[in-house]
């Protein structure tokens, strides 16, 4: 997988891009929370739920429906309750692409099962074909080795500065966008 301290940069690219103007801290932090959620499969190991299995480590946590369904319920609550407004579409797409980019960047890594994309209705994990990224450790103490840092410089490239270049050009997309009319 792509680590916990880097899945959140995704935030930078589609806040700029989905995102009302003046969206306040909270928004931007339930993109971050959404980036990381998928991972939570990974307790399961300890209780006993295999890895291959449906809701094992990389799988429906990692798919797009529960992207779409984790998104749908997030914009519902939140557009009521901290926008003071009606289902807002660009919030969703936001908190959707947050969700759904963990499991893009981890199909990008050089290990694990693959990500079950179509989950629940397959179970049949993926790749992509480009795997750039080295999986990183699940276990927090093997995070202080020569191979962690290995693996973040390799999130820093394909994962920050790329989540950064797109969330500039958003910025100066809009902009370009404003200032023409």
């Amino acid at each position: 997988m792509a680590s916990l301290l880097t899945h959140p940069a995704a935030v930078l690219a589609f806040g700029p891009a989905c995102l009302r103007k003046g969206a306040g801290w909270k928004v931007w932090g339930l993109g971050a929370l959404c980036t990381v959620v998928p991972d939570l499969d990974a307790l399961g190991l300890d209780i006993g739920i295999p890895y291959g299995h449906t809701l094992g480590h990389r799988g429906f946590s990692h798919s797009i429906a529960f992207a779409l369904l984790l998104a749908a319920v997030l914009t519902a609550w939140t557009s009521a309750r901290l926008l003071s407004r009606r289902f807002d579409t660009g919030l969703f797409w936001f908190l959707f692409l947050s969700t759904a980019s963990h499991g893009v960047f981890d199909a990008m890594t050089s290990g694990g099962l693959g990500i079950a994309f179509f989950s629940p209705m397959s179970n049949h994990r993926y790749f992509l074909p480009y795997r750039p990224i080295q999986v990183s450790p699940i276990g927090v103490l093997e995070f202080f080795t020569p191979h962690a840092w290995r693996v973040l410089r390799s999130e820093f490239l394909w994962v920050v500065l790329p989540s950064c270049a797109l969330g500039a050009f958003a910025v100066l997309s809009r902009r370009l966008g404003s200032s023409s009319r």
